[in-house]
């Protein structure tokens, strides 16, 4: 079965992690990108030899499309998920898929009265970080865990639509999917409460570029995620646990292992001098996912091969967790889910 294809937006995304990972997979066929820009529309139709269109209403009135992947602005997700799933089209939407759960809850009906799939696109969920201490944790490589820090720094600024509000900027909806969601799959409980601050700094416009998130989950443990400002790195994982400590930075992963002993002597204190193991090792390049992976689970959905990995109740749970940090932030209080 060949997925006939369209991308709807061929701007940065569209057209390097999206198109090179349909055309890596063969059960996709690329017939058709839509692009407001002429530069953009001239380099789809010469790479792929594909129709070409600037206005998404007339791409769905004549091209029969088994999927179509949305990689536009994110206030315009959910027309325009909409509108192609009304269409006859299954949907892959990019990151964030939703503005807020009303937006998503559209999504979701739309998509149950078309009777398509609605497939968001989390792909950190796929990266080799998670993947790594998904496999540590479970096997009780720490112990228990108790707190997780994620974050992200960037001393980096941009001038575009992410820098403003109306369109869906900011940086908790462009980063929160990578780094609000992983530390939430890495301990699979729900979310219980949220705090957070958020404020712009160097970036232009009215969107936040830093984001602070502490989320209590059901089991008692925490996670903080953070996209901050700063010219040095924190590391992109603090995992702690009651046998140990596994820190991320980058694709160097440094696993300690360790359980203190109790002091016979109470004036005294157990350290890391006194004992412990440390193993370190390089992850896998893909930190946010290999997107011809990806693509290739999605071509087995679109066949009924195997569920999609990520499901709309996965992002909806998502969505309300940044609802969360957004309503947190600006009425400076503990919001419980």
């Amino acid at each position: 079965m060949r997925i006939r294809t369209a991308i709807l937006g061929y701007g940065r995304s569209g057209s390097s992690m999206h198109a090179g990972a349909i055309a890596a997979n063969s059960p996709f066929e690329l017939v058709a990108v839509c692009d407001i820009d002429p530069a953009r529309q001239q380099q789809a139709a010469e790479r792929f030899g594909c129709k070409i269109y600037d206005d998404y209403h007339q791409m769905l009135g004549r091209e029969r499309l088994d999927l179509v992947c949305v990689i536009t602005r994110s206030d315009q997700h959910c027309p325009m998920a909409c509108d192609c799933l009304a269409a006859g089209a299954n949907v892959l939407v990019t990151k964030p898929w939703a503005l807020d759960q009303a937006q998503a809850r559209r999504m979701i009906a739309a998509a149950q009265e078309s009777g398509r799939q609605l497939l968001p696109w989390l792909p950190s969920r796929w990266g080799s970080d998670l993947c790594r201490l998904r496999e540590l944790l479970a096997a009780g490589a720490i112990g228990e865990v108790f707190l997780v820090r994620r974050s992200v720094c960037s001393f980096s600024t941009r001038n575009d639509w992410q820098t403003l509000r109306r369109h869906g900027g900011g940086y908790l909806l462009n980063w929160g999917p990578h780094i609000v969601d992983t530390p939430l799959v890495l301990l699979g409980s729900p979310p219980r409460s949220v705090y957070a601050r958020m404020k712009r700094t160097i970036n232009p416009g009215d969107g936040e570029d830093v984001f602070l998130a502490l989320v209590t989950l059901e089991s008692g443990a925490l996670v903080q995620a953070e996209f901050t400002i700063a010219a040095e790195h924190l590391p992109s994982w603090f995992v702690q646990g009651t046998a140990g400590t596994i820190v991320v930075r980058g694709r160097e992963l440094l696993w300690h292992r360790e359980t203190p002993p109790l002091p016979d002597d109470p004036t005294r204190y157990s350290s890391r001098d006194e004992g412990g193991e440390t193993t370190q090792e390089t992850l896998a390049p893909a930190l946010y996912g290999d997107e011809n992976q990806i693509y290739a689970e999605l071509a087995q959905a679109l066949q009924g091969e195997r569920p999609f990995p990520v499901t709309t109740a996965h992002a909806l749970e998502l969505t309300r967790v940044l609802d969360a940090i957004r309503t947190s932030a600006e009425r400076d209080k503990v919001v419980r889910l």
